[in-house]
């Protein structure tokens, strides 16, 4: 499974991590390091990833390819 985190909407809230922190990765200002890109869901990860995609407030995480 394939996430993708959009640069513009991300404003650092951090909860993906918080939720998911073997999936999201921050940077040292609270940013996703991974906006603008998109990132693969380590197996067995993917119900955290979902919780932690689910916890954005500005949505700025998707599935890739939808």
């Amino acid at each position: 499974m394939k996430m993708k985190i959009d640069e513009e909407l991300c404003t650092g809230h951090g909860r993906c991590a918080k939720y998911a922190p073997n999936v999201f990765r921050l940077d040292d200002d609270g940013y996703n390091a991974d906006r603008g890109g998109e990132i693969e869901v380590p197996a067995g990860e993917e119900d955290n990833a979902i919780k932690g995609m689910k916890s954005c407030p500005e949505k700025a995480i998707s599935l890739a390819g939808e």
